[in-house]
């Protein structure tokens, strides 16, 4: 058979090196020489002897999601092979996360990641119950994390000078050392006569980086299990 769908730009070529690689800009290939850990359902084709494990749904199994707490059950995938994640035909990006580095993310934003990183379900300071729970995962460690994200991120530098302002369903993470609280844009009044419905931000401070998606989170969809 001819055509574009086998041109060169969308066929496979075999795996260059272990581990996490971009496919391309809507998917991850990891090619697995052990263990490494992904999204249940995240996986949409793979080759090889590998096995698909899901984790356990207490605390240390699963990622919280930001503003409800919903769990983001995960997969750990074992042998060797190579598997293909995606995830809705979300934007793909590979984080590398080097010793020393802390990398806050938002759950709904992570894909796929080395068994080399460690990870702890945090509640963002200053976003308690007034911000909804606010919950988020913290990646430490040596290795990869693939993250998923609609559109094109922002990364947006932040300085003791200049203070950043996001929307809690926008953001995707941010780097270590960053502070945190809840600023309300607008007076009680002013939401009840019908204001812009951006009454609460988060407000990151100190020096580093946040990273925002161009759009504000959409109902999540039931899982299939």
């Amino acid at each position: 058979m001819k055509g574009d769908l086998f041109s060169s730009e969308h066929m496979v070529r075999p795996a260059t090196a272990p581990g996490m690689t971009v496919e391309n800009a809507k998917c991850i290939r990891y090619a697995v020489n052990g263990e490494m850990l992904a999204r249940q359902g995240a996986m949409i084709a793979y080759r090889g002897s590998l096995q698909f494990e899901r984790k356990g749904q207490g605390v240390g199994g699963m990622l919280k999601r930001a503003v409800t707490g919903e769990g983001l059950p995960l997969m750990a995938v074992r042998g060797q092979g190579e598997a293909w994640f995606a995830n809705e035909a979300q934007n793909c990006f590979v984080v590398e996360v080097e010793p020393g580095d802390e990398f806050t993310v938002n759950g709904r934003n992570v894909l796929c990641f080395d068994a080399s990183l460690s990870y702890r379900i945090a509640t963002v300071k200053g976003a308690g119950i007034a911000g909804g729970g606010l919950f988020n995962s913290v990646f430490t460690g040596h290795g990869r994390l693939g993250l998923v994200c609609e559109g094109d991120p922002l990364v947006i530098p932040v300085s003791h000078q200049y203070p950043v302002y996001v929307d809690t369903d926008a953001v995707v993470g941010w780097s270590a050392g960053l502070a945190t609280s809840l600023h309300r844009s607008q007076s009680i009044g002013s939401m009840l006569r019908g204001g812009s419905g951006e009454a609460v931000q988060l407000v990151l401070q100190g020096e580093g980086f946040v990273v925002v998606r161009p759009s504000e989170a959409a109902p999540q969809k039931t899982q299939q299990h």
